[in-house]
């Protein structure tokens, strides 16, 4: 008979999806270190110029900002804890520690999904209203905004990892580089379908909720474009090109997580196993000051009001 053990007892998890690679160890530990430090890089040398530069002050670029925020905050989650784990020769991890992580990369999830909703909605203002803008995207409204991105998504991880906390566990083995909540229901003894049912909920409220305001802006800009010039078809597409990208990019990693999560996938490679999960967590936070970054580097030194909505819309 298992022996029920209840998780705030848990001592540590064993990660078991680490391989073993001698001596490669260091290399990719130091692959990882080059990549975190690019990542801290880029995005605090974005935060510095949007805050700096009052030209910059816009609410396109006030998201941008939260963005880049929020992708120092989802590294910091994963990367600290895999560079100590890749040079450990006992893959273990505290729980509380454990349970930590969990909420710092659920957060991060949730928190840039609701920001790539946010963004696609200025989008739609920008585009679908251009004449409101600023009268619709006021200071208040702004603060609204980024509040909404980011308090939810805390509440709800934050309920999630309490749940998790409370489960008896018969195992403490997590088959994952890094931990995961749904790895630690699945050790769970008793029938865990109350931890099932609220996970689900908050992955519709905040993953289905946001991904469903980016479809229905993209829509409307979409019957904009074709009933407008071929002029405003341009500039919408240079508008959205960069922010569809940062979607598709992101979507594809967290599908990828979440097919991992719920289902067998004992026929892919063990290396594109380790690999694929951390792609939404490690690319992500890159990609996307390399995109934007690129774009803001190349506006003008001056501009008047006027102009500086020109800019705002090109992303």
């Amino acid at each position: 008979m298992e022996m029920k053990i209840n998780s705030t007892h848990v001592l540590y998890f064993t990660l078991s999806a680490f391989l073993d690679t001698d001596m490669l160890s260091y290399f990719f530990f130091f692959i990882l270190l080059v990549l975190y430090v690019l990542i801290i890089g880029s995005n605090v040398l974005l935060i510095v110029v949007i805050c700096v530069n009052r030209s910059l002050h816009e609410p396109m670029f006030l998201f941008l900002c939260s963005l880049f925020v929020n992708e120092l905050y989802g590294s910091l989650g994963l990367f600290p804890f895999l560079l100590v784990q890749i040079l450990s020769d006992v893959h273990i991890i505290p729980a509380p520690l454990c349970l930590l992580q969990i909420f710092c990369i659920y957060t991060y999830g949730s928190v840039e999904f609701a920001n790539l909703a946010v963004m696609s909605y200025d989008r739609y203002v920008a585009i679908c209203r251009p004449l409101q803008y600023h009268s619709l995207m006021t200071a208040r409204r702004i603060t609204f905004l980024i509040s909404i991105t980011w308090l939810p998504p805390l509440f709800c991880v934050g309920f999630t990892v309490f749940l998790s906390s409370s489960l008896q566990l018969c195992g403490n083995v997590i088959n994952k580089v890094y931990c995961d909540n749904h790895s630690i229901i699945k050790l769970a003894c008793n029938d865990p379908t109350a931890n099932n049912i609220y996970e689900l909920i908050m992955a519709f409220l905040t993953v289905c909720v946001p991904v469903s305001v980016i479809l229905y802006t993209y829509l409307r800009i979409l019957q904009v474009c074709f009933s407008g010039s071929k002029q405003t078809r341009q500039k919408a597409v240079s508008t959205c090109t960069p922010h569809l990208a940062s979607v598709i990019n992101f979507s594809f990693g967290v599908s990828f997580e979440i097919l991992q999560s719920r289902f067998n996938m004992d026929t892919v490679p063990g290396l594109l196993r380790t690999i694929f999960p951390l792609y939404y967590l490690t690319c992500q936070p890159l990609f996307n000051p390399v995109l934007y970054g690129l774009n803001i580097f190349n506006l003008p030194p001056s501009a008047g009001q006027s102009q500086k909505f020109d800019f705002v819309t090109r992303f």
